[in-house]
């Protein structure tokens, strides 16, 4: 729950008029639902003490029979965090790997995610595993 604290904190910070600050993605309650749903597959880095460090919290996305989209399977991670005391060790690029390797495994096309133009540092490091942008969201604020 902290760790998701951590990355809504740095997205509100980002921009607080859209996202609320002092709360968490998940509840304790939706958090437990998640980790025995099959198609959200999470993974977690922990220390020698079983502390997680870090976790990537993907979505298995499938448009089959859609009317413009390919039938592909796409491994989309949906949040991806290395608790900001350990960060520099390299946790995020091993759970990124360990999130392609059990893609190729498991079939699927290719894997996705977002990240917010608020979080250069987040940019940064995607492009630095060889991320490129698939389509860019774009807004005026009225």
């Amino acid at each position: 729950m902290d760790l998701l604290s951590q990355v809504l904190t740095v997205h509100h910070k980002g921009r607080p008029d859209l996202f609320k600050g002092g709360v968490t993605k998940y509840t304790e309650t939706e958090l437990h639902a998640l980790l025995r749903d099959p198609l959200r597959p999470i993974f977690v880095w922990t220390d020698e003490e079983d502390t997680v460090q870090g976790y990537a919290f993907c979505i298995v996305q499938e448009h089959p029979h859609d009317n413009i989209l390919t039938d592909i399977r796409t491994l989309y991670i949906d949040d991806l965090c290395v608790d900001e005391k350990v960060r520099g060790r390299h946790i995020g690029k091993s759970l990124y790997e360990y999130v392609l390797d059990f893609a190729k495994a498991g079939g699927f096309y290719n894997v996705t995610l977002n990240v917010w133009s608020c979080n250069p540092s987040a940019l940064r490091f995607y492009e630095s595993l060889g991320l490129t942008a698939q389509k860019i969201g774009m807004e005026k604020i009225l």
